[in-house]
């Protein structure tokens, strides 16, 4: 199973998520999100795998999620507004993704990446 890891190589979280991937001896295909955020199209099957909200996927910490005043403006949008928006810009994503095709974490829990990659 090679797994597919969206990150961004200054984030600190990410670095270790990926450092713990390495460590497990796990494969991935390492995708940086800022130069190649997730597509629509992938963003959709993320969302609808991951069993979570799709406000789970925005980097409400980030600069720009707070420059476009997203807390106020996301309630109202839809929710292809928001697939379409996270997939124009990856630093509004939450990082690290990883990704089997139907299994999705997002963001980085040594314990969950443990229940959810099988590594013990």
């Amino acid at each position: 199973m090679t797994l597919t890891y969206y990150g961004y190589p200054k984030c600190g979280t990410c670095r270790k998520a990926k450092k713990w991937l390495e460590n497990n001896g796990l494969e991935f295909k390492d995708i940086d999100i800022v130069e190649a955020p997730p597509t629509k199209d992938e963003l959709r099957s993320m969302i609808g795998n991951s069993d979570l909200d799709i406000k789970k996927f925005f980097n409400v910490s980030g600069m720009k999620y707070r420059e476009l005043n997203l807390k106020d403006k996301l309630p109202d949008m839809t929710e292809e507004e928001k697939i379409e928006l996270l997939s124009t810009d990856g630093m509004l994503i939450k990082r690290p993704i990883v990704t089997d095709g139907s299994i999705v974490t997002v963001g980085f829990k040594e314990d969950q990446f443990e229940d959810v990659w099988n590594v013990k």
